[in-house]
This record gives structure tokens, C-alpha cells and sequence, in this order.
């Protein structure tokens, strides 16, 4: 979507910024790097091995994925000096079928146009090649303590605008954020976004309240101290009831070998 000064949408350049405020605060939070690392691990858990291919992150922010994953390649819009390539979600430099896997962390929720996101992957993935997203999810805790203290918008009524427009410019593109996406699109509203392509190996949702609790980058800290493992303890009872509490999400997909074939297939997907 082109920019301009006049446009509602602020430029994508938004997004550099708050990475580089992410930083400083990631560096004060011990709390919260404790949590994230359990995201990267359970990311790293679904990733096909090293000997398979190489395995890109896209939009790595403050690129910690390597601290669970050591070979992945972190990129991102931006030339941070702490990646290792710029790339474009959109429009990947890589040859056809030359990723075995591909992760997004809360990556998918500012595409603007997920269906052109996911037809790229699809292009740069090998068969049988694996997308691991982890993202915001909609469950009790999600739509409290997302809804109300993050300052990116849940707007699980907004419309998802699955593919992109025929003169859609990937190099030109504004800031977007909807933190319900994922949970819409692979969770309540399946049944309206075409997955062809793709087999969706493992929805899991995760109340993680810890994460919660450490206020994010931004916010204050209340998981520490003494109340840390009374916490732990408290979101091991919430995954009594996953999904209705979650606050988290991980998804797998994994390139079928032909998109007729995945077209008319009965795609598994387990629930946790």
C-alpha cells in the first residue's frame, strides 16, 4: 500500500522504532527474557532439524530466536546491525524451495495482507517445508490484558483483508497491526480463509500468564519476587482450559507437495 504524507496509516517506519525501544526495555527485564525464551523453545521444538535446510525468521525485532535456535537466519524490514539479513515478508530474495522453515513471531497480526504473506512462504519452501507463527491470542486473558493495556488494537471485528490488491507494492507498505488475526484466521474463522497449500499440523494455545504479567516491553513488571511461582502456579491450573483462558498461540503449517491436492484434502489439526 503506497505511503504518503496524508495517509491515516503511520509509516511502516513505526515499526524500526519500537523495536529499538523493545531493546532497551528487554535489556532492564530479566522476567520477561525468562519467559520469551520458553516461546523461543517451544518455536524451536517445532522446527525441522538444521541438516534439513536453513530455517529464516522473518521479523525478528531484537533477534533472540538464535538463543534456542542457533543456525536460524534472522531478518527483517530493517538493516539492524544484530541480524543477519533485510528481507520482506512479501517479496523474499530466496529461490523457489530453498527454505526447509520459516518462523513468524507476532509477525502475522501486522500483515496487512496474510493470504500474499503465506503465498510467498509457500514459494521459498521446500516440501513438507514447516511455517511456525507464534502470535497473540483471543482467549479470556488475551481480550483483557491485551484489550485493555496493549496499545496495539485486538479489532476482532475489523475485516482481515486476506490477499493483496493487483497493484499492491511490497516495497511500499504501511504500518498495520490486529492482534486477533491469527486467532481468527486459524482459530474461530477458519472456515473463511483459504489455506491451498497447506496442512495445518498443530494449533496450541497457551494462557501464559507469566508472560503476561512481566507487563511486556512496555509495562510494569508483576511477575516477580514472591509472587512468581504463585503465578506459575495459577497458569498451570489455566491450561486446564487452554484455549478458553489463552492469551498465546502456536501454529504449525506445513507445505503440502501440491496445491490441488491440498485443495481437496482433509487437513488434521491438533488442538491443545
Amino acid at each position: 500500500m503506497p505511503l504518503d504524507a496524508s495517509s491515516d496509516s503511520p509509516a511502516i517506519e513505526q515499526h524500526n522504532q519500537e523495536i529499538h525501544e523493545n531493546l532497551q526495555h528487554w535489556e532492564r527485564k530479566p522476567e520477561l527474557q525468562e519467559e520469551y525464551a520458553s516461546f523461543y523453545q517451544l518455536i524451536a521444538a517445532h522446527l525441522p532439524p538444521p541438516a534439513q535446510g536453513p530455517v529464516l525468521e522473518c521479523g525478528s525485532g531484537i533477534g533472540n530466536l538464535k538463543s534456542a535456535f542457533p543456525t536460524a537466519i534472522t531478518s527483517d524490514l530493517f538493516p539492524n546491525p544484530w541480524l543477519d539479513r533485510q528481507e520482506n515478508v512479501y517479496a523474499l530474495s530466496y529461490a523457489d524451495r530453498s527454505l526447509a522453515g520459516v518462523v513468524l513471531f507476532d509477525v502475522l497480526h501486522h500483515l496487512r495482507f496474510p493470504g500474499r504473506s503465506l503465498n510467498e512462504l509457500e514459494r521459498v519452501l521446500q516440501p513438507d517445508g514447516r511455517v511456525v507463527i507464534m502470535e497473540p491470542a483471543a482467549g479470556l486473558l488475551g481480550r483483557i490484558m491485551l484489550g485493555l493495556f496493549h496499545h496495539e488494537p485486538l479489532a476482532l471485528r475489523d475485516k482481515i483483508t486476506w490477499a493483496a490488491p493487483p497493484l499492491f507494492d511490497p516495497t511500499n507498505i504501511d504500518y498495520y497491526a490486529a492482534q486477533g488475526n491469527a486467532w481468527r484466521i486459524f482459530g474461530s474463522q477458519r472456515s473463511q480463509f483459504p489455506l491451498p497449500g497447506w496442512t495445518i499440523q498443530k494449533v496450541q494455545y497457551l494462557p501464559a500468564l507469566p508472560w503476561l504479567l512481566t507487563g511486556g516491553f512496555r509495562g510494569p513488571c508483576l511477575n516477580r519476587g514472591v509472587l512468581r511461582p504463585v503465578i506459575k502456579g495459577l497458569d498451570a491450573l489455566l491450561r486446564c482450559a487452554p484455549r478458553l483462558f489463552a492469551s498465546r498461540m502456536i501454529v504449525v503449517l506445513t507445505k503440502s507437495k501440491g496445491r490441488r491436492e491440498a485443495a481437496s484434502a482433509q487437513f488434521p489439526c491438533i488442538i491443545a
